[in-house]
């Protein structure tokens, strides 16, 4: 199923009004100006699955850090792992109360790296074990009076936080926040919510489940390879997540082998987890996924000639998303924008140059049947008449087995 996934960004600014990071908020719709949801719960779901899958933390934070709520289902989730750390600040909302059971999950968080602010916080004894955990806290400069505000900046200055005004709607407030000495500023004076929308391609929901029982049943790595190759999102989704910065990979990753086995299995089992709460029920656009999953097998075949296995691993990617233009509805520039692949692949899909981009030019005259252009690409690659067709049929048997109907 294909739909469209809408988030807010609203800027989070130093002193100097030079952007720091963003604050990340649900949105339901392309031009809501506040969040219509049924739980925090979903709110949360959908903003970790819009920025890690959907959107993409390049795009989406260009380098920036990215400030999540969450509510104490999320922290205690295993959703809450999921974004990099070294990208993410989680806002602990101020409805959140400081138990032993959830300070423990936060110290577990903060282990792992993870920072926290705290949302609209008010200095309290119930309130207080929060900072000893906290890397920001955040105050809402509308709702207390200067002299209030400057009380509970001076109460804070014994903790190691740095403090963020938020709801800075006037220059006058502005100034105030910043003669006693806030750190960061958020507001209206700076910004309104930004909104964003990018096209989604779910995954099969079938398939997603499929995966989560191989997965959980210990199943190889050849096998969990077969079922991505069945579903042009999940593909492109686990391409796009374990190449995101937070991974700090040296090189891109390339194939679904190399990705799966990366990953490892109980962050892959959390991340298909996250999926399955947002996969449509039937295939996207039927007819299109299949032709791309044809595509990627045709060019992953037709290397098995002349490239090594590597290189055909390649060749299947660049087939499958080929074809990501038709399914995100939009140019192929703005496709490349929002996914981080290696420039082999890029040459291939801009304007099929490089190592690449020949065989798959090949591959869309075989689907074509023009003769011509057909012949013309084969003779430049030494390929015979008799291996091209072998390929395709190869390849449409193999799309056959895989059931995608």
């Amino acid at each position: 199923m294909s739909s469209n996934a809408y988030i807010a960004r609203q800027p989070i600014v130093d002193v100097k009004h030079q952007l720091f990071a963003y604050e990340l908020l649900f949105r339901h719709s392309a031009h809501a100006q506040s969040a219509r949801i049924d739980t925090d719960v979903d709110a949360g779901i959908t903003v970790i699955a819009n920025t890690l899958v959907n959107m993409g933390t390049e795009w989406l934070l260009k380098g920036k850090l990215a400030f999540i709520n969450m509510e104490v289902s999320m922290l205690t989730s295993s959703f809450s792992t999921l974004l990099p750390p070294e990208k993410v600040v989680i806002e602990v909302l101020e409805t959140v109360q400081a138990t032993p059971a959830l300070l423990e999950r936060l110290s577990e968080l903060k282990e792992a790296g993870y920072r926290f602010a705290l949302d609209d916080f008010q200095v309290s004894p119930e309130t207080e074990p929060l900072l000893a955990l906290a890397s920001y806290v955040k105050l809402d400069v509308l709702t207390r009076t200067p002299s209030a505000l400057a009380e509970e900046v001076m109460a804070l200055r014994k903790y190691p936080v740095e403090l963020i005004a938020e709801k800075v709607e006037t220059p006058e407030q502005f100034r105030h926040c910043q003669s006693l000495g806030f750190e960061y500023f958020q507001g209206y004076y700076f910004a309104h919510p930004e909104n964003l929308a990018a096209k989604i391609i779910n995954p099969v929901y079938g398939t997603v489940v499929q995966l989560l029982e191989k997965v959980r049943g210990g199943a190889d790595t050849k096998e969990l390879e077969t079922l991505f190759k069945k579903d042009v999102a999940l593909t492109f989704k686990l391409l796009r997540y374990i190449n995101s910065a937070g991974f700090g990979l040296s090189c891109e990753v390339q194939s679904i082998r190399h990705a799966v086995s990366i990953l490892g299995m109980q962050p892959l089992y959390r991340w298909l987890t996250l999926l399955l709460v947002t996969a449509g029920g039937a295939p996207t656009m039927p007819t299109l996924a299949r032709t791309a999953i044809t595509r990627g097998r045709i060019c992953e075949l037709l290397g098995t000639v002349c490239l090594s296995k590597g290189d055909q691993d390649n060749l299947f990617i660049v087939g499958v998303f080929s074809l990501l233009p038709a399914f995100l509805e939009m140019p192929m520039d703005q496709v490349l924008e929002r996914i981080v692949i290696p420039d082999t692949l890029i040459d291939a899909l801009s304007d099929r140059s490089g190592l690449y981009g020949p065989l798959l030019a090949l591959a869309e005259a075989v689907e074509s049947g023009a003769c011509e252009a057909l012949e013309t690409l084969a003779s430049s690659l030494m390929l015979t008449p008799d291996q091209v067709s072998h390929a395709h049929l190869q390849a449409l048997a193999w799309v056959e087995q895989l059931g995608l109907d």
